[in-house]
């Protein structure tokens, strides 16, 4: 039996059964809830919260305190004591904390939250993916020039680092879910807009501002879905929702597979808007954001964050709904919620200011947003040290994943690029006269050809090259010209009508007597059938579904090995496994050791997220958590551009680099302490 005094020195005692019992109104009490069986929810409610939650200073409130168990700092105090007050009371406040979770119960309630939180989570897994799917569709449609191609990449990921820290920080001042509503909503807005945009810098505006939003998602998912878990399920549960970025992959992948290579899917309103395939895709991969708004409105606000912040009733009416919905669930309704009093960890300083009636409203905005002072109590004692190792960890898994994944598409396409070339058909010295070209012509080469009285009408060229060839009396009508070029050619007596030949392909070329009408504007996407863009997102999608055993691995034995051994050894491993793919001298070795390093690396992913969420207090545990993951974000922005500026120079260094960071992270993560056993402070 526990027993422990509250600030009147009135007794409570923590039976075996589950139930607290107050000494001095035991008999009241038991009639109390007695008489509540049977009532509906609504009913108990009000029951409880005005009949068995007797506040802190019964009787009289004294100046310069408030009811509801919100005492104020007392002017004689020292900070120091405050503070030292505030310690102590958020100690006891872990330890009952965790009774109470423990009498909840998990059942009903963590699942369904399970699943909203669960949607937050796939719809950061989908912005993620989605920048390397519509980067080279997006960049070819809106004319990019090379100067501009990888910028989407990068300034997606600087919104998400921003988006991390800013909403982060504010889920520890306004709440976790009113701050993930806000952020979710924000992401689903301009993803959506981001699809109907046509100028390439209005698309990455809308781009970074969806990122930003979206980078939200992760700190406050965690640290939400934490609250409401018992120690022993803790590690588990919060590994199986870190399933829900796989699955956003997954979804992004196969969306990817069957809509952007499906060019017929567009329209068009004259030459001015275009909206292809690509675009649609966008619009798809908005729909995990926005079903989680949806479902997030009718969930409750973390009764934990209620308690640091004072507000003890709030937090007693959600803890009873929790229980309540799990006593039915398991056919235990008659079970009464037995807590009448919970710790409420002192209020100081800023925190009274904000709880008075009569502050100044936009005070009490400046003070909620004081998120730079939260920031700064991570770096102070204990949690320093651990906060500058949680950075390392994070930078360096971070910089191997991201650099590596982010921009294997464009490795696999340069590898199919090479095999493309060498099928290159070269003709040399070819005379074609009164012919009509009305099909496709592919991956040819024609040097010093000439064309006379011939019709170019309703067909392709698709990466074909004219070098030194005449074109006499020719006549081109609904011509599309992807990836080819005319070198050092003349135009002679020529009609082009709705072609998209035009001077940018005209490469020193002469044009006499011929003329250009209705001529195709903007940039023409490749054509159906293309396979090479079913085999990337095919490989991501194998990529991404070969971290299931991962996932199910490290949720399983999360509890039983403990967080810093899965941390450490899948860091190491999944460096050792990426230093493999130097060796990869095909294309389908490097997509199997890009699939077991997927496989090996998401322990190391879960642990950490696991290992955030209970290293920091409550009250900087969004802080915490939004400040390694924006550090996430700024290695995924460095990976990408120095992954991305070597590919197709050499495969050597960023595998290297990567490997090596990998293992050092690994080494790192293996000196934060174990948190297996602790409750959340």
């Amino acid at each position: 039996v526990l027993e422990f005094k509250n600030r009147e020195n009135r007794h409570f005692k923590f039976a075996p059964d589950g139930h607290y019992a107050d000494n001095a109104a035991n008999d009241e009490e038991g009639a109390s809830s007695d008489a509540t069986e049977g009532h509906d929810d609504e009913d108990e409610i009000y029951e409880g919260e005005y009949q068995g939650v007797p506040a802190y200073n019964e009787g009289k409130t004294k100046d310069g305190q408030v009811a509801l168990g919100q005492p104020v700092s007392d002017s004689v105090k020292s900070r120091k004591e405050l503070e030292n007050e505030r310690q102590a009371d958020e100690e006891e406040l872990a330890q009952q904390y965790e009774l109470i979770m423990q009498e909840c119960g998990h059942g009903r309630f963590q699942w369904q939250l399970f699943f909203v939180l669960g949607l937050a989570l796939m719809s950061d897994g989908v912005e993620v993916f989605v920048v390397g799917f519509v980067l080279p569709s997006a960049e070819t449609d809106m004319c990019v020039p090379n100067s501009g191609a990888g910028w989407l990449g990068s300034i997606v990921y600087l919104g998400m680092m921003f988006g991390a820290f800013f909403w982060g920080g504010l889920s520890d001042k306004v709440g976790r879910k009113q701050c993930l509503l806000i952020s979710m909503s924000v992401n689903g807005f301009f993803a959506f807009l981001s699809s109907f945009v046509q100028g390439y810098s209005m698309f990455l505006f809308c781009r970074m501002v969806s990122g930003f939003g979206i980078g939200g998602a992760v700190p406050i998912v965690f640290s939400y879905f934490a609250e409401v878990l018992a120690r022993e399920k803790r590690g588990e549960h919060l590994s199986w929702l870190c399933m829900f970025w796989m699955i956003g992959g997954i979804y992004a992948s196969a969306m990817a597979w069957a809509i952007i290579p499906h060019y017929g899917w567009s329209f068009s309103m004259g030459s001015a808007y275009q909206f292809h395939s690509w675009r649609v895709f966008v619009v798809v991969c908005a729909l995990p954001c926005v079903s989680a708004v949806v479902a997030l409105t009718f969930m409750p606000e973390s009764p934990r964050f209620f308690l640091e912040t004072g507000k003890h009733d709030e937090a007693w009416m959600v803890l009873k709904h929790i229980h309540d919905t799990n006593m039915r669930a398991r056919g235990e309704p008659e079970r009464v919620f037995t807590v009448n009093r919970i710790k409420v960890p002192k209020q100081l300083d800023e925190l009274v200011e904000m709880q008075n009636e009569s502050a100044n409203p936009v005070l009490k905005v400046l003070f909620k947003i004081k998120i730079w002072l939260t920031f700064m109590r991570c770096f102070n004692h204990p949690v320093k040290d651990n906060t500058t190792k949680l950075a390392a960890v994070w930078f360096t898994l971070s910089f191997g994943y991201y650099g590596l994944s982010v921009w294997f598409p464009d490795v696999i396409k340069h590898l199919q690029a090479d095999e493309y070339a060498s099928r290159v058909k070269i003709h040399n010295n070819e005379r074609i006269e009164d012919f009509t070209f009305n099909f496709t012509l592919e991956n040819q080469i024609h040097r010093n050809g000439a064309f006379m009285n011939d019709r170019f009408i309703g067909m392709k060229f698709k990466v074909v090259t004219f070098i030194d060839s005449s074109f006499v009396n020719c006549y081109f009508e609904d011509v599309s010209s992807v990836g080819s070029i005319f070198k050092n050619c003349t135009f002679v007596d020529s009609f082009f009508y709705n072609t998209d030949i035009d001077d940018n392909k005209l490469k020193s070329s002469k044009v006499i007597n011929s003329s250009f009408h209705h001529n195709k504007t903007g940039c023409q996407m490749t054509f159906d059938d293309d396979y090479s863009a079913y085999w990337v997102y095919f490989v991501n999608f194998l990529g991404t579904l070969a971290v299931l055993p991962g996932n199910i691995i490290s949720a399983l034995l999360m509890d039983k090995i403990g967080r810093l051994s899965m941390l450490g050894g899948s860091m190491v491993l999944s460096g050792i496994s990426c230093f493999f793919l130097w060796f990869g001298t095909s294309e389908s070795m490097m997509i199997f050791m890009l699939c077991l390093y997927n496989g090996l690396s998401i322990s190391a992913w879960n642990s950490l997220d696991v290992v955030t969420a209970e290293l920091y207090p409550t009250d900087r545990r969004g802080t915490g958590f939004g400040f390694c993951n924006a550090i996430c974000k700024l290695a995924a922005v460095l990976g990408n551009l120095i992954f991305g500026s070597l590919v197709g120079i050499t495969k050597a260094i960023p595998i290297l680099l990567a490997s090596a960071v990998l293992v050092g992270g690994g080494l790192v993560g293996l000196r934060l302490p174990d948190t297996r056993a602790n409750v959340l402070m």
